[in-house]
């Protein structure tokens, strides 16, 4: 195991490139090995005891706050598959290190597999809910990694013996050991991803949480949502609908793999600074007087004009009255929400207590909540950027004292609070686009939760500002379209500018700034082409 492998030098540039890269390749078929049998038995354990799923969150978690800004703000909601990919690259140039190592000393190769192998068991005991059996298919996956990489290592250095008259080295036993590696290679390549796949399936099969879902019957609210007036809807076509259908909401969160929690096992530990401490079962939530309400968030790392925002009818329980059950003590004043896969959110008591339609949310735009939003149960805070209250697959609520406790962003430097600041936005036209010339129609939203909206105004071409038309509102929690009709656009590039007032008369704040610590400022602008 721990002898150099002795090889004649050849001299030929060309051979020693393929045995660079047949060895090279025997390092990536390892790791997928590796990979997909940890894979296929992490189906009997937490989600945690998936080695990739891990190492990807623990990357998550540990990603400085400027790298994970310019993720969400160049890759949106597919930043997630962006970071999959890069520990995909990474794991792929690591395992063919790996292999070039073992080319030439078996050991420096397995050595370096059970250096990854040990940092990735670091990744998995440190997840939330992850426990010391959780290691087992990462011990299973590291024992098969290894033994693939000691079968191909043999193949992919040829082993040359003595030329037949008039021969070249390269010749004699080289040509069959090449064979023999590359029928090795995809008899394991292809093992490999039977068991990967195998494994994805069984993981899926064994997890109840998308056929619940699919057979819940929500109830019908105690409190249903108020009917929408006429009118909310912009009269623009283009711009976003006024209701976001849960496919196009925006999702942003640090979960790597998207949690399925089973209904049946679903618990709410309520406790701290409190005199009642209780724990609320799912059977319980939907027993008790639901209410339904439109409401619309956004993510504080949505930039001026972003699309990290959206508005959808809720159905939930008035987190109202699981504080007034609990009984916060004299001194508390932050409530710290927990989900399954260990994020955090400080949200402010107060705000868990007063008249708005802050809920423990079940239902979603009529059914369900969507896994990858939540289910079963998540939190939604109308006037607080998610980031301090839109706690998804949410397990515990500690009511604590910002001065004890801070949630995951805070911790990292992001404010403590987070009020959601006016924004509004030029929807339609697009940026850049190209339009015919004549009337040409001008629309977006705007939004101030809690607040409300009382006026837009756009600006063409830096000319004066002009009065848009408002759509009907909703509620002060809801965002609030709006129209411009330009009549006689001339041909050429344009730029557009939209400003929004709150129902207080306070003008969004003018100043550029980017989201950390607490949300971005700015008026949005747009340039298109009337042709």
């Amino acid at each position: 195991m721990g002898t150099r492998s002795k090889e004649p030098a050849t001299g030929r540039p060309g051979s020693r490139t393929r045995r660079l890269l047949a060895s090279a390749a025997t390092g990536v078929i390892a790791a997928g090995a590796l990979f997909a049998v940890a894979q296929l038995l992490s189906a009997f354990f937490s989600a945690a005891s998936s080695p990739l799923t891990s190492v990807g969150s623990t990357f998550i978690d540990f990603t400085p706050a400027w790298m994970k800004n310019f993720a969400i703000a160049t890759f949106g909601t597919n930043d997630k598959t962006v970071l999959l990919l890069s520990v995909a690259a990474a794991a792929i140039v690591l395992s063919a290190l790996a292999g070039v190592a073992a080319r030439k000393w078996f050991a420096a190769g397995a050595g370096m597999v059970g250096a990854f192998a040990v940092v990735m068991a670091a990744c998995i005991i440190t997840r939330a809910g992850a426990t010391v059996p959780d290691l087992l298919p990462l011990l299973a996956g590291t024992a098969s990694g290894l033994a693939v990489l000691r079968f191909l290592t043999g193949a992919a250095t040829p082993r040359h013996t003595a030329p037949a008259t008039g021969g070249s080295m390269d010749s004699g036993a080289a040509r069959p050991t090449r064979r023999t590696f590359l029928v090795r290679s995809a008899v394991v390549a292809g093992a490999a991803v039977v068991v990967g796949v195998g494994g994805t399936l069984l993981s899926t099969a064994r997890n109840t949480a998308r056929q619940v879902r699919a057979a819940l019957k929500l109830p019908d609210p105690r409190t249903p949502a108020a009917a929408l007036p006429a009118g909310v809807q912009s009269p623009v076509q283009g711009v976003a609908p006024f209701v976001t259908p849960n496919a196009d909401f925006y999702r942003i969160d640090t979960a790597l793999v998207v949690p399925e929690l089973d209904p049946g096992n679903w618990a709410l530990r309520v406790h701290g600074m409190v005199e009642n401490e209780f724990t609320m079962t799912f059977g319980e939530l939907l027993a008790a007087e639901l209410v339904e309400t439109y409401v619309t968030l956004t993510c504080v790392s949505n930039v001026v004009g972003g699309n990290l925002a959206g508005n959808a009818k809720w159905l939930g329980y008035p987190l109202r009255e699981v504080m007034a059950r609990a009984k916060p003590r004299a001194g508390a004043d932050m409530v710290l929400s927990t989900s399954s896969d260990g994020f955090s959110a400080s949200t402010p008591l107060p705000v868990l207590q007063d008249g708005r339609d802050a809920l423990l949310a079940v239902g979603m735009n009529g059914e369900p909540l969507p896994l990858e939003h939540g289910f079963p149960v998540r939190m939604v805070v109308p006037g607080l950027y998610g980031f301090v209250s839109a706690t998804k697959w949410v397990v515990d609520l500690e009511v604590t004292t910002f001065a004890a406790k801070a949630g995951y962003w805070t911790s990292r430097g992001w404010s403590s609070h987070g009020p959601i600041k006016t924004a509004s936005r030029v929807e339609v036209p697009r940026a850049l686009a190209r339009v015919p010339a004549g009337r040409v129609g001008i629309g977006g939203s705007a939004w101030a939760q809690q607040r409300g909206i009382s006026k837009v105004e756009v600006q063409l071409d830096g000319g004066a500002w002009q009065a848009a038309t408002l759509a009907a509102e909703a509620s002060v929690d809801t965002w609030r379209q709006w129209s411009h009709e330009w009549d006689g656009a001339a041909a050429g590039t344009h730029n557009v500018r939209v400003r929004a007032y709150d129902a207080d008369g306070t003008l969004q704040d003018e100043r550029q700034a980017s989201p950390e610590p607490d949300g971005s400022t700015g008026w949005h602008s747009i340039t298109f082409t009337v042709v």
